[in-house]
């Protein structure tokens, strides 16, 4: 299974027509086929608040691009020390347009003793219909995945990139690696794998007292649409503002429940000759937490 965000020019809907901003009125996303793609599935999403945060990006841009642009106008024509030749002023243009990024947006004009520019406003326009469309290549066929569960997969995506920061740097620490063996960096690297399978195991039994939403069912139920922003569940927001649990617990992160297990320990008390084992007394939510773990605590 493929799945790879891409944005391609010559798109056609399914049932005819040309990908238009106004396929998305109505609805977010529409499968699509394309002559360079003959044995994949493009499913065409727009995700209008991606749409509004890059076009207030580029307007802010293009604005600073234009204002700097400005400057140098006004530098090739001041009374005093005019900026002259065609390599001095492409010099300061070049550096305007490497520090923006706006360059494909203007029209430029250099000359020995001056400057003008004005906008590509075909450019922008065409740039700005696309505004927050995306297309996702798959070789799934329909018939085992929908249009929605396409999109569903890709965004569970995250899911993985979340695993390997977690392997990586948060949690497991899998680097550095001082093993020179290649058996020895394979069984290493094995290790940690299972260890984070047993910590998404953990995740999932501890989530009721953990930040994690523990009522996905909810969630799900709570978005517009598959396309829109992932949405946590009342009780997920309960717990994000109270900071305390539905039976008044408070909520952890994964990482401070671990530090909170750590407390209860075994112990080894002498009494004369006599020596005895006895365990620490398990705090409320220590007991919670091994209740939703299925562990028993005895010696």
């Amino acid at each position: 299974m493929d799945l790879r965000a891409q944005i391609h020019p010559d798109q056609q809907l399914v049932k005819g027509g040309s990908l238009q901003l106004s396929l998305f009125d109505q609805k977010d996303l529409g499968e699509i086929r394309d002559p360079s793609y003959p044995r994949e599935r493009l499913i065409a999403c727009r995700n209008p608040l991606l749409a509004e945060e890059r076009s207030r990006k580029r307007n802010e841009l293009l604005a600073a691009t234009e204002k700097h642009l400005h400057k140098i106008v006004e530098a090739t024509r001041r009374k005093k020390k005019p900026l002259r030749g065609r390599k001095e002023i492409g010099l300061a243009v070049g550096r305007v347009l490497g520090r923006y990024k706006m360059g494909k947006h203007f029209r430029l004009f250099i000359e020995d003793d001056g400057f003008r520019c004005e906008r590509k406003q075909d450019n922008i326009e065409r740039e700005a219909s696309l505004d927050g469309i995306y297309v996702i290549r798959t070789s799934v066929p329909s018939e085992t995945l929908s249009s929605d569960k396409v999109v569903g997969c890709y965004k569970r995506l995250s899911d993985v990139e979340r695993a390997f920061r977690s392997l990586k740097s948060v949690d497991l620490k899998i680097r550095p690696i001082y093993h020179h063996l290649a058996d020895r960096v394979r069984a290493h690297v094995f290790l940690c794998m299972l260890s984070y399978y047993v910590e998404w195991h953990m995740r999932q039994a501890l989530a009721p007292i953990l930040f994690d939403d523990d009522d996905p069912q909810a969630a799900e139920a709570a978005r517009k649409s598959i396309v829109s922003p992932a949405e946590r569940s009342p009780k997920a927001k309960s717990k994000d503002t109270l900071k305390r649990t539905e039976d008044g617990m408070p909520v952890h992160s994964f990482q401070s429940l671990l530090k909170d297990m750590a407390t209860l320990t075994r112990n080894e008390v002498r009494v004369g000759e006599q020596t005895l084992q006895m365990l620490a007394t398990p705090t409320p939510v220590q007991q919670r937490a091994l209740q939703l773990l299925q562990v028993s605590v005895a010696l």
